[in-house]
């Protein structure tokens, strides 16, 4: 039995993997072919698939950059990179319960099976691609690799049913995710010249745009998050000792990426109303959850706290040099401040109508 289950499942990791990494390939030859190479290796664009499949698992990579090999960090990667390994897995994940008859028994197997060999395999390619200059943080593998693959994995092929407060705390953030996807999408259009103004200045040709263009989708959720740190006050930031936020602005200067025109230009104290979107947030989730008990009160504020935590550690990190060290959210920042102001908008449509009748 458990022959029959590794062999489905070790067919069906290696599938998915393959599902994602084959048209990666085929795009870094067709990138190196286009710009051309100081060494003419074709073991270079092999090597880079492989970096960019670790690099859409949000793995982080240690650099030591050219010509004085200066020590920098690549951790802030487009998360929304993350839908294509989902799908890759999701999919292998289906097969495998297709080629285990749908066995209740074999399938619970099957899915602990297929995180850990995705992760081992994702630990591997870490390793093997590693070189002097680009080290892929191999050791964090199972930390990034093995909660993608297992909740994802875990989704296929049965109903999930989550509890009470884990509902209503997950229908908040998404619609304070939401709220900010609006405003950001309004913002692109209100500083479309700046946008196209740096790319532009990029002057990627037309291979290079479309891969130009292809990124800044997948940065995306990215600049929702920090659109959301930015309107909760907590701000965020682009590049070492900058701040971006109502009440403070330092910013020397940004890279040529076009998502980055939309930034601001100055403090603009009015986008604190935001904050009482948020409060409000937390009133509605009191709503929600205080008819059924002040323990899923509780708990859905908790749950609240935690997701808002995981997101501003996914929308922050390191973007290659020491300039660029702090992009995205400040993590601790992000998550005492949004999460102290849902809890205070809870709190307050808790206890103000008790205040007022007394």
């Amino acid at each position: 039995m458990f022959t029959r289950v590794l062999g489905v499942t070790l067919t069906q990791v290696l599938r998915s993997i393959a599902l994602l990494l084959l048209p990666i390939s085929f795009i870094s030859l067709l990138a190196w072919a286009t710009a051309g190479s100081a060494t003419g290796n074709t073991g270079d664009p092999l090597r880079a698939a492989l970096w960019i499949w670790l690099a859409v698992h949000q793995l982080p990579f240690s650099l030591s950059l050219p010509p004085i090999n200066a020590a920098g960090y690549l951790s802030y990667l487009p998360l929304g990179a993350l839908i294509f390994p989902v799908f890759a897995i999701r999919n292998g994940m289906a097969r495998t319960i297709d080629r285990l008859d749908h066995n209740s028994s074999l399938i619970s197997l099957a899915r602990t099976l297929f995180a850990t060999i995705y992760t081992v395999i994702g630990a591997l390619f870490a390793l093997l691609s590693s070189t002097g200059s680009v080290k892929p943080v191999w050791y964090l593998v199972p930390l990034f690799f093995l909660p993608i693959t297992f909740i994802s994995a875990a989704t296929v092929g049965r109903r999930l049913v989550f509890g009470q407060a884990l509902l209503y705390s997950s229908r908040i953030i998404a619609f304070l995710l939401g709220i900010s996807g609006i405003f950001f999408g309004l913002t692109i259009f209100t500083h479309i010249s700046t946008v196209k103004n740096l790319t532009t200045v990029l002057e990627p040709g037309i291979l290079g745009g479309l891969i130009l263009l292809f990124l800044n989708i997948l940065y995306i959720p990215n600049a929702v998050v920090a659109t959301l740190a930015y309107f909760s006050g907590s701000g965020f930031a682009v590049g070492s000792g900058s701040m971006i936020s109502p009440w403070s602005f330092h910013l020397d200067s940004i890279p040529a990426f076009p998502l980055l025109g939309v930034l601001p230009s100055g403090k603009f104290h009015f986008a604190l109303l935001g904050v009482v979107v948020v409060l409000l947030s937390g009133a509605m989730l009191t709503i929600w959850t205080v008819a059924l008990s002040t323990k899923v009160l509780i708990q859905s504020l908790f749950a609240s706290v935690l997701i808002i935590a995981v997101i501003g550690y996914a929308g922050s990190g390191a973007l290659i040099t020491d300039a660029m060290s702090a992009v995205g959210v400040s993590p601790w920042k992000f998550t005492l401040t949004l999460g102290g102001e849902l809890i205070l908008g809870a709190l307050l449509a808790l206890y103000l109508p008790r205040l007022g009748k007394r």
